[in-house]
């Protein structure tokens, strides 16, 4: 396996330089330790045929992914996270999931999304390209951002699976059993996530319609910072008619309007509750996603998180620096 750590990385700028080597190896996203001074990281990447194993250990940080360190032209790949030690939250197509040790959750890498480390923590990607992981999963876009608990179907089996070839395991598999090791182990997440994740067969749309919502959920999550996005702006940048967008979109239940303004809140609510944001005023954050009202964003905040945006503010800050 190939290791890659922060040792020797210059300690002025260690996060930055970590970011800098993770994307040769993984993805580019940007890495903002808990505490500037101190932050380490170790990296063992190995291969299973298809399947690439990740095994990250970080210092408590926050890792996020921006549309602008996504590049239209790239594969697309998906990750399936194992929280193996410590905890998180992870927030994605919408969703944020709190994992516990053993929960998984997938990860489309093509997308943004925002990783936070509770403690020090140790998270274990099982990765694969879109075109391999639909054999196995033909929908994974209905899966993504959605918390895998560890009691949930068949998650405890595949995780005992991934951490131990994550561990040194995949060194041991004979160059010529290591496809079908590959393929037992994507066949076991599929069905972990088929069992587990709450999702009838009944109730699955088809693979087309599936992506299609995700090119929707896609676009919007790339111009949510555009205060003129709306459905008329989405329907027009998609080239498609405004019947057709709310039909596409409909199966998720919550209308575009609605996802739109609570997505701009979670940003800016993951950004109220960052250090590293410390310095920006709440207006600043809320006009940088896409709020031209302050009156507006003050009355939808306190409305989804019950508090006004100044108290969750210090309260969650209070909450880091304890």
């Amino acid at each position: 396996m190939e290791l890659l750590s922060t040792k020797g990385l210059p300690e002025g700028r260690r996060a930055a330089a970590w970011a800098e080597l993770y994307a040769t190896r993984m993805s580019a996203c940007d890495f903002i330790p808990q505490h500037r001074d101190e932050f380490d990281a170790e990296l063992r990447i190995g291969h299973l045929g298809p399947v690439k194993l990740a095994r990250l250990e970080l210092d408590r940080c926050s890792v996020e992914r921006k549309p602008s360190h996504i590049s239209r032209n790239s594969s697309r790949l998906y990750n399936f996270l194992l929280q193996a030690k410590g905890t998180s939250i992870f927030s994605h197509c919408g969703k944020e999931a709190e994992l516990v040790e053993g929960d998984f959750v997938l990860c489309d890498t093509s997308l943004p999304h925002f990783f936070r480390t509770e403690t020090q923590s140790t998270t274990v990607m099982v990765r694969v390209c879109a075109e391999t992981l639909k054999t196995y999963l033909p929908t994974p876009a209905q899966y993504c951002g959605q918390r895998l608990g560890r009691a949930d179907g068949l998650s405890g089996a595949v995780a005992a699976m991934v951490g131990e070839l994550s561990s040194g395991g995949v060194a041991s598999v004979n160059h010529m059993c290591q496809e079908r090791v590959a393929r037992y182990l994507l066949e076991m997440i599929s069905m972990a996530y088929t069992t587990g994740a709450g999702i009838a067969p009944s109730e699955e749309a088809t693979a087309v319609a599936w992506q299609r919502h995700k090119d929707v959920i896609g676009y919007i999550e790339d111009n949510l910072r555009d205060p003129e996005l709306s459905p008329a702006t989405i329907s027009e940048g998609l080239r498609v008619s405004p019947r057709y967008l709310r039909a596409v979109f409909s199966p998720g239940g919550e209308k575009m309007g609605a996802y739109i303004l609570r997505r701009r809140l979670e940003e800016c609510a993951r950004q109220m509750a960052s250090p590293a944001w410390k310095a920006h005023t709440l207006t600043e954050i809320a006009f940088s996603w896409g709020f031209n009202s302050a009156a507006h964003f003050t009355r939808t905040f306190n409305e989804k998180y019950g508090q006004a945006p100044r108290e969750y503010r210090r309260s969650r800050l209070a909450c880091l620096a304890a």
